[in-house]
Formats: C-alpha cells, sequence, structure tokens
C-alpha cells in the first residue's frame, strides 16, 4: 500500500521555478568574453564602469544583451498601442441595447393580446430613443418592457457597467461578479466603505495594524495579490487606479461623457460611483506620486472594456519602468533592481532568463576580482583581469603565428636549456621538449574520467606538459611604443596595447628570467607598467621623442649586463622631440637635424651595447620607410611593415626569433 502511494507521489510531483536565491544548479557563467571585451573597450580609452556596461548592453556571441531586452519592450509596447481602442465598453453596451430593442419590436409584433393604443405608444418611446446609448439607456429606466429578452438584456447593460467599473479599480472583479446576487453586490458595497474608511484613517494617521487585519479577514478575497499592511495595499490599488485614470485621459470626450453618464446606471446603484469616487481621491492623496496624468494613442481595431483597458495601461507602465530600468542611465543604476516579475508578465520566460543571466555576469564580473573600485569611486580593471586579457590576447597572436610560419617555426626542442626534471603544462611560447608519459598518462586520466571505452586514446593540447629547463640565457627586453597624436588619428592605439600586453604576458608567464620594459614616448618618453599602458588615452600633443625612449632603453639594458638586449621599437612617424642636455623637451616640425642626430647617436649606442633591434613601421609613408631603413642599416637591425591587425604578430614573433640568438621571425620587409 505504501509502494503504490510513493508511486502516486512521484508521478504527481511537479517542479517550478526555483525562488530561494540564486539558483544552485544554475550554469556558471562564462566570463572570458565579457573580460575580452571590456578589456578591448578599455584599451580603446573608454572607462572599466563604461566598458561593463557596454558589454552588458550588447551582449556577446551567445548571450543576449540589454538592447536586445530593450527592443523587445518597445515592440511589446507598440503591439499594445496599435492593437486595441478604448471603445470595447461602449460597443458592448451599444449590442446589448439594439439586442433589446430587437427583440421589444419583434414581442410589440407579435404579441396580438397588446392593446393597440399601447403598442403604438410603445413604439413610438422606441422610436423618439436618442443616437447616444448612454442618453438612451438611461431614458429606459422606466420603460415598461413587453419582452422577457429584451428585459433581460437590458438589466445586462447595468450588471456589466457595474462589474466594468469595479475591475478598473479591482483586478478580476469583472469575473467575479458575473451572475453576481444582490447579497454579493452588497458585498461589494461594504467593502467599499470599509476600503475608504481604512485608507483615511490612514490619510490621518490613526489607523492600527489590527484594523488592517480585520480589513483583510473579511474582504481579502477581493485581493488576490495579499498585501501585508496597509502600505502594500496602497501600491496595488493605487497603480491600477492611476492606469483607469490615463486610459480616461486617453479617450475623447464624447468617450469620457458616454461613459460617465452609462456609469450612473451601474447595478442601478448611484452610490457605488460615490463609493468609487471617493475611492479615488484617497489614493491620489495618499500616492500623488503616480502617473495620474499622462495618456497614449490608442487607434488599433480590438475594442477594450474598462477592466481590461486598465489592465493594458498597467502593462505599458510596466514596460515603460522596464525600459527605463534597462537602459541604466540613473545614477545608481544596478541590473538587480531590474524588475523581473513585470519583465516576465510581459515578456514571458525567454526574457527573463536573459535578464536573470545578465544580471550574474554582472555579479560574477564584480566578484572575481576582475574589476575593484578605487579610492576615487572609479572601477578599474585588476591585475587579473589584465593576465586573463593577455592570455586571450596571446592566444590569438598564437594562432595567427600559427597560420603564417607553422608550429615549428615558435617551439624547438631544448631552445631554452637543459632539463631539471620538472613538468608543467604546455602554453603557447614554451620551447621546451614534450613530456610525453605525462602527456599520455594525462589522455588515460581524462579518458577515463569522461566515461570513453574503445581502443586508442586521443591526446588533446590540453594534455601535454613540457619538461622544465634551466634557462641557459636571458634577455633584457624594451619595446618602445609610439603615443604620439597620428598613431590615435589613424585607429593604431588599440593594436599597440594589445601588442604591448601580448608580449609582457608572454614574458611573464612563459620566460620569466627576461626582464621587459614597456616606454612609451611622444612628446617625451615614460617608462610604464602594463596597467598604465593598457589604460593611456589617446594622447593629443604633438612629437615622437625616439631619442629620450631610447635613453630610457638603454639605461634598462646597462642594468642588466649579462642578458642579451632586444629592442622592439613601434613607431609611425619619424622623430620630431628630443631631450636637451638640460632636460627640457625641444620639438620641431618638419624633423630638426638635431633631433635626427641624437636619436641615430642614441640608437648606435644600443648597438654598441649588443642590442638585436626590430623596427615595426606602421603606415605606408615612403619618407618614414626610407628614414626607419637607414636608421636599422646602422645597427644591423631589422624592419617589419605590418597590418595594425599584425603588430602583435609581429612583436611576438621578433622577440621569439631575438631571445633565441637569431633574426626576427619575419624577413626583412615582411608585410602583413
Amino acid at each position: 500500500m505504501a509502494s503504490r502511494q510513493n508511486r502516486r507521489l512521484t508521478r504527481d510531483a511537479r517542479y517550478g521555478r526555483y525562488e530561494g536565491g540564486p539558483d544552485p544548479l544554475a550554469p556558471p557563467v562564462d566570463l572570458s568574453e565579457a573580460l575580452d571585451a571590456i578589456g578591448e573597450d578599455v584599451m580603446g580609452g573608454t572607462s572599466p564602469e563604461r566598458a561593463l556596461r557596454e558589454f552588458l548592453r550588447r551582449g556577446g556571441q551567445t548571450q543576449r544583451g540589454l538592447d536586445d531586452l530593450m527592443r523587445r519592450v518597445a515592440e511589446r509596447r507598440r503591439e499594445l498601442t496599435s492593437r486595441n481602442n478604448l471603445d470595447g465598453t461602449l460597443q458592448q453596451v451599444k449590442e446589448l441595447l439594439d439586442q433589446a430593442l430587437l427583440a421589444e419590436r419583434g414581442e410589440l409584433a407579435r404579441n396580438v393580446d397588446l392593446d393597440d393604443g399601447d403598442r403604438a405608444l410603445a413604439e413610438m418611446q422606441l422610436d423618439s430613443l436618442p443616437p447616444s446609448p448612454a442618453a438612451a439607456v438611461q431614458e429606459l429606466g422606466g420603460y415598461d418592457w413587453t419582452s422577457p429578452t429584451a428585459r433581460q438584456k437590458y438589466d445586462e447593460i447595468k450588471d456589466l457597467l457595474g462589474r466594468e467599473v469595479l475591475d478598473q479599480r479591482f483586478a478580476g472583479m469583472k469575473q467575479a461578479l458575473e451572475d453576481a446576487s444582490d447579497e454579493d453586490r452588497a458585498a461589494v458595497s461594504a467593502m467599499m466603505r470599509d476600503l475608504n474608511q481604512l485608507l483615511e484613517d490612514h490619510r490621518r494617521g490613526t489607523d492600527t495594524p489590527e484594523q488592517f487585519d480585520a480589513f483583510m479577514a473579511q474582504h481579502g478575497q477581493h485581493f488576490p495579490s495579499d498585501p501585508q499592511n496597509v502600505e502594500e495595499l496602497l501600491d496595488d490599488l493605487a497603480a491600477r487606479a492611476a492606469a483607469a485614470q490615463r486610459m480616461r485621459n486617453s479617450m475623447t470626450q464624447e468617450q469620457r461623457d458616454e461613459l460617465d453618464a452609462l456609469a450612473q446606471q451601474a447595478f442601478g446603484s448611484p452610490d457605488l460611483m460615490g463609493q468609487l469616487g471617493q475611492l479615488d481621491d484617497n489614493l491620489r492623496a495618499l500616492r500623488p506620486g503616480e502617473d495620474w496624468g499622462s495618456s497614449e494613442r490608442m487607434d488599433g481595431e480590438q475594442g477594450l472594456g474598462l477592466g481590461d483597458g486598465t489592465g493594458v495601461f498597467q502593462g505599458i507602465a510596466d514596460l515603460d519602468a522596464l525600459a527605463e530600468q534597462l537602459a541604466q542611465s540613473g545614477p545608481g543604476s544596478d541590473l538587480a533592481d531590474l524588475d523581473l516579475d513585470a519583465l516576465q508578465r510581459q515578456l514571458g520566460d525567454e526574457a527573463t532568463v536573459d535578464a536573470r543571466t545578465l544580471q550574474r555576469l554582472e555579479q560574477a564580473l564584480r566578484n572575481s576580482g576582475a574589476v575593484k573600485r578605487g579610492t576615487d569611486g572609479q572601477l578599474r580593471l585588476t591585475p587579473k583581469a589584465m593576465r586573463q586579457l593577455g592570455k586571450s590576447l596571446l592566444k590569438d597572436v598564437a594562432e595567427r603565428m600559427s597560420g603564417r610560419q607553422g608550429a615549428r617555426d615558435l617551439r624547438r626542442s631544448g631552445a631554452s636549456g637543459e632539463p631539471s626534471g620538472a613538468t608543467r603544462p604546455w602554453a603557447f611560447g614554451d620551447t621546451e621538449p614534450w613530456d610525453l608519459p605525462r602527456s599520455i598518462t594525462n589522455a588515460l586520466v581524462r579518458t577515463a574520467a569522461d566515461g570513453r571505452s574503445g581502443p586508442g586514446v586521443r591526446l588533446t593540447i590540453d594534455d601535454v606538459e613540457v619538461q622544465e629547463t634551466e634557462a641557459r640565457t636571458q634577455a633584457c627586453v624594451a619595446l618602445l611604443v609610439d603615443t604620439s597624436f597620428s598613431m590615435a588619428m589613424e585607429d593604431r592605439w588599440v593594436p599597440m596595447k594589445r601588442t604591448a600586453l601580448a608580449l609582457h604576458t608572454l614574458v611573464s608567464t612563459r620566460f620569466r628570467g627576461d626582464d621587459l620594459q614597456l616606454i612609451a614616448f611622444g612628446r617625451e618618453a615614460e617608462v610604464m607598467d602594463v596597467e598604465q599602458l593598457v589604460g593611456l588615452d589617446a594622447m593629443w600633443d604633438k612629437g615622437t621623442n625616439l631619442h629620450h625612449a631610447l635613453l630610457l632603453a638603454n639605461r634598462h639594458f646597462r642594468k642588466h649586463p649579462t642578458a642579451q638586449p632586444v629592442l622592439l621599437i613601434v613607431t609611425d612617424g619619424e622623430p620630431t622631440s628630443h631631450l636637451e642636455p638640460n632636460g627640457q623637451v625641444w620639438f620641431g616640425y618638419p624633423p630638426d637635424p638635431v633631433t635626427i642626430a641624437v636619436t641615430v647617436r642614441e640608437l648606435e649606442n644600443a648597438g654598441r651595447l649588443g642590442a638585436q633591434t626590430t623596427f615595426f613601421r606602421l603606415g605606408d609613408d615612403p619618407g618614414l620607410a626610407r628614414f626607419i631603413d637607414a636608421m636599422a642599416r646602422r645597427v644591423d637591425g631589422s624592419v617589419v611593415a605590418p597590418e595594425n591587425d599584425d603588430l602583435g604578430v609581429a612583436v611576438v614573433g621578433s622577440y621569439l626569433g631575438a631571445r633565441r640568438g637569431g633574426a626576427s621571425l619575419f624577413s626583412d620587409g615582411w608585410s602583413g
């Protein structure tokens, strides 16, 4: 017996949406795409805060963003306003009135027992009815109907009006009072009196929790939202009453006059309208901040009744609030404040899932340590985010280099030194030999964990481990990047930053014995850490002070006398400024012979220190090409002329070639 009950309970089980906080079964959020996109925007000069907002707005390849949700909100709003009109109740009244008159005229014509004088009087009264439905209903209030069907239709008009005006203030009342008895209507009248008394006491501050509890105990069936106190009750009632007022504002004056006249006939009780008017006065006084004054143009074909129309106007208010929340434009805007219940009501489950995922993504980004708020209150990318972004950029460089050169050109067995006995997972830039036993063991363990069976083992790149080696050589690297205004003007700013970050990541993760210094040179030069360079705004000062940058690079080389100097220079212009002996910056255009002379002299100093030099020339200016070629020949260096998108590939390839004691991986004059 117990077993049958257990089986029945199992079959009847139903699962709903998890509502106890964050869904414990939700898949983890993938932050890699978001961090890449945010990092790109930051390198382009966007603040981290704005970059985060922009990603949430755009979304990713698999994740729809706020813009898509806003588009769906706008489409839903257009649908509501273009599909409906506000004549629904008036049309229903007119149809019922026409049916009543048709039935009455038929009865007058068929009833042979009716006195001819009475018949003639009745027909004259019906023929002289005013064209206004409201006036006709009012004039028929004292008419002695001969047709039972006609009387029923006329009574339905009063019943319909009563239910509609109540449904405007209390959602669902139209259905609840269908076929209602006199006792039901009396109960509604009692509820209205008690409600107005409660609200008036609340306006005066004399209401008590016990009074509210007693009200809900007696009339709670009329409030399905189950408010827990007077304030929640007020929120529900005021929102619907304001929507009803906006609907009224949207009607023509003729429509308002007709409905006002008809409403007096509701349930045959003028007292009802008095109670509703008192309710509206209380709600306006207690919730003046609601939108009581706006209107909408509704010119569709589907007529709305008063209750349904009020619901539509509440829906429009929901959509307007959602649009404001999704815009995230106000001070203190937070995706956590997004009303998911309203979103679900208006757009359905799919939109709610998208919004909830964006909320989780934003929270995960803030909690991941990728961004932090500084002492000035602004968000900044953390070193952790820089490492993640650098790995992504380096991966992209690796894929591009593999396509151009072939993997065999980038990894040479034993190039970094002799095996130390330790192993580690393979990563881009590794030149150490594979440890085959460890790699195959990793593949076997992974295959067993995946539950796969069958002959053979499939080796993936994640299985590969390489032998740790003791470094034979150490490189001292100076990457000089041009930050003059032309770099920003010609869209070379972001490729320059991507290159610097990719090289920094490679050196800091795969060649930790090397020492990399990043030097930015515009009107003057400055040594920068990678975070400072990545966050650098576009510089609009004129001047290309390669002389100052070479001075800093040579100082870096002299601090590491036992290391192999590697000089990498990224520029799109000839030197136009230099550092005077007194420390002042001198600028002149076109390039002054003194500027050229001191720059060449400092480049030759780098050559005497043994620096392997590569120029990365950006742009197609023939004069720049001749100048760079001449500079490179003076120090037996090389020149690479990459496209913007290939700058990272060129610089990383040149570094890898130089540190193994050879030439650049790219021939002289290589062009992407």
